[in-house]
């Protein structure tokens, strides 16, 4: 992938210089209270020490590369002290619960559920190190404890885990160099039910609320490839993908344990405020009824003919659950389904390869062990609209639709790092005919 190297991001002296400001900050921090000639030092080593490191990474820095992994690690160490600070001057905590905490969130932010586990055991051995020190209690050994908690965390985690989380596919380029990707981003904070109306507006094209007879993709031939025949698929599972307002959903979500408080969190803090990837919690919530709705847009000036938004929303009170833009695209003579969650300024997308399924049923897999399916990150720049793409290796997910005894059924299985998370076991049954 190319790179727009200068458009549209900060200049290198701009980053050195925030850096500085971030590094002066924390050197404040961890000088603490122990006069002004102490502060003062402590501002100028953290600036200048954290901005060479900026200056070094970012001039060793390749196209198409995020900075060297011990760059970011410094800098989440110097992000961390003046919060460790705080804390402690907020709350009185030394050092041991300080650099615990710090340590907890610098592991939820690993996603990996052996780096929230590794977390808090880090962050509890930097308190205890400095908890052992003369002034237990100041603000500065907690900042310390904050700080080396996150750094020393993202240490071991690198040693431990070799893997890559997320890689930077591409930085500010065109959507034709990329089109695994959807890019339909939400210009507000919050996506909603009302987003394909919205995308309307913004693309100058004619918008039509919850089509009578239509499908998330055009016609199943557009999924022909090597390892799917669209001949060979039952009728019924032809049927759903391209008249999917035919049909009704119930769903059964299937939470693994260990991921529920986690996922509560995420629904609280993000899902429901954002209007958007808000999957039923159980089996009660799923009993409130699923509406499903595709939304259109058509006539957008240098656009596809036909945009399709499908819109899963709680029947009882219409809170949005997906919010998803489908779309099918070819790729060496294999077709593929993409599925964009619009985001603010960003887009998340899953690309799935089709697999053949004994009995004529479908598989959607974002493993296709090829170039093409997965998942993706994409930033949208509002100006230029150029994309940023970063992959994210660790989620994954497959998508089983088949018939049995005449029902069309369906398991949504998703996976982070290996492990499995969740299942939503769907039903789909035609509505009565109108």
């Amino acid at each position: 992938m190319s790179t727009a190297a200068g458009r549209g991001g900060p200049s290198r002296v701009q980053q050195v210089a925030v850096a500085a400001v971030i590094g002066a900050i924390a050197g404040t921090a961890l000088a603490g209270r122990r006069g002004r000639k102490r502060g003062l030092l402590g501002a100028l080593t953290g600036a200048v020490g954290l901005g060479a490191v900026e200056a070094v990474a970012r001039a060793t820095q390749r196209p198409d590369e995020i900075p060297a992994l011990w760059a970011r690690i410094a800098m989440s160490g110097a992000l961390a002290a003046p919060a460790g600070w705080a804390a402690a001057r907020v709350t009185g905590a030394g050092p041991l619960p300080v650099g615990t905490v710090a340590g907890a969130g610098a592991g939820a932010l690993g996603l990996r559920p052996q780096k929230v586990a590794l977390g808090p055991v880090v962050g509890a051995a930097a308190g205890l190190v400095f908890r052992a020190r003369r002034q237990p209690q100041s603000a500065a050994s907690a900042a310390a404890a904050a700080a080396a908690a996150v750094a020393g965390f993202r240490v071991v985690s690198a040693l431990v885990f070799t893997d890559p989380q997320v890689s930077l596919l591409a930085s500010q380029v065109p959507a034709e160099n990329v089109p695994f990707v959807v890019p339909r981003a939400s210009h507000t904070r919050y996506v909603g039910t009302g987003y394909v109306r919205e995308l309307a507006k913004d693309l100058g094209g004619k918008y039509t609320a919850d089509v009578a007879d239509i499908g998330i993709v055009a016609s199943l031939d557009d999924l022909a490839g090597p390892e799917f025949d669209p001949t060979s698929a039952h009728p019924l599972v032809r049927e759903f993908y391209e008249h999917t307002t035919r049909f009704s959903l119930n769903i059964v979500p299937e939470w693994r344990l260990w991921v529920r408080p986690g996922y509560l969190l995420y629904q609280m803090l993000l899902a429901r405020p954002l209007g958007q990837a808000s999957v039923p919690m159980n089996q009660r919530a799923a009993l409130r009824g699923v509406r499903s709705r595709i939304d259109t847009v058509t006539g957008a000036p240098g656009g596809p003919p036909v945009i399709r938004g499908w819109i899963r929303s709680y029947a009882d009170t219409g809170a949005p659950i997906y919010v998803g833009i489908y779309t099918t695209y070819r790729h060496a003579g294999i077709g593929y389904v993409s599925v964009g969650f619009p985001l603010p300024q960003a887009s998340f997308t899953a690309t799935l390869l089709p697999r053949a399924r004994p009995g004529g049923g479908l598989v959607l897999d974002s493993r296709g062990g090829d170039m093409q399916s997965g998942h993706y990150l994409t930033c949208i720049d509002p100006q230029t609209a150029e994309l940023t793409v970063l992959a994210v290796h660790g989620f994954a997910e497959r998508l089983d639709v088949y018939v049995r005894d005449g029902e069309l059924r369906a398991e949504h299985a998703f996976t982070v790092f290996g492990i499995p998370f969740l299942v939503l076991h769907y039903r789909m049954h035609r509505k009565p005919v109108r």
